[in-house]
């Protein structure tokens, strides 16, 4: 089955931003930055296997193949401008694709990273080798989840496969030391439990283009306050048309 779904349609010729979902995560979380970019930007968002559509496909565990296989569904796709917004595993599947496209044709106009380490910083606590409840509680911590319903409980559980996976995908990768040439953006949460702002900062160690960091209040899962939403959707909006609005939240860093 394919791996991009089209969220949002554009004029032709209007940049294609393509969302990679967090581990866990599927195509559908992105609707909400879909709604708020506007309709000059087309939106498609990654669904990996394991869940909603794909829920009978087992995940696969392996960024570097999650990275091919979507770098093949994006070929027909190449007839327009190319941006990469990926969240947490997604940012680092994006430096993955980014490099690949990179080095096939015209490479993405934009990265942007969110709540990531930068991939020469990154590590892994082994959370895919945990039993189910190990990585429930590990969903909580970096949530903050409040007490879950049965139904909650029952539909993790039914994902626990796929988000097995995604781990796994995430803590066996290893860092080539790829070089971008486009502009990296990193958005990251001042209360991120993951993700050291020094250590996002250095994103910019992977690109020859410009990189910054922008902080936002919220934790790991910053993005999906509806303000926060407003804000990235000028930020990205800006950067993909040329459009440039005052941040709302002060930019950390810039190289």
């Amino acid at each position: 089955m394919s791996w991009i779904r089209t969220l949002r349609t554009a004029a032709p010729g209007a940049v294609r931003l393509v969302c990679l979902p967090h581990a866990g995560g599927s195509a559908h979380t992105w609707h909400p930055l879909a709604e708020a970019l506007g309709p000059d930007v087309e939106v498609l968002a990654a669904q990996y296997p394991g869940r909603h559509d794909r829920l009978a496909e087992p995940p696969l565990g392996d960024l570097k193949l999650m990275a091919g296989h979507i770098v093949a569904s994006l070929l027909p796709l190449r007839d327009a401008p190319l941006a990469l917004f990926g969240h947490s595993l997604g940012a680092l599947l994006g430096y993955e694709i980014a490099a690949r496209l990179q080095a096939t044709g015209p490479a993405p106009v934009h990265l942007f990273a969110s709540s990531m380490l930068a991939p020469s910083r990154h590590r892994h606590d082994g959370v895919h080798l945990r039993d189910d409840d190990g990585i429930l509680a590990e969903l909580d911590r970096i949530s903050g989840t409040p007490p879950r319903s049965s139904g909650e409980e029952t539909l993790l559980r039914l994902l626990l496969p796929a988000i097995r996976g995604d781990y796994r995908a995430f803590e066996t990768y290893t860092d080539p030391g790829h070089v971008l040439s486009c502009p990296v953006t990193v958005f990251l949460g001042d209360a991120d439990p993951l993700v050291p702002a020094e250590e996002a900062q250095a994103w910019a160690d992977h690109t020859t283009g410009p990189s910054i960091l922008r902080v936002l209040p919220g934790g790991h899962f910053y993005l999906t306050e509806p303000g926060n939403t407003a804000e990235i959707a000028r930020a990205v909006s800006g950067q993909l048309t040329g459009t440039t609005e005052p941040a709302r939240h002060p930019v950390s860093a810039q190289t």
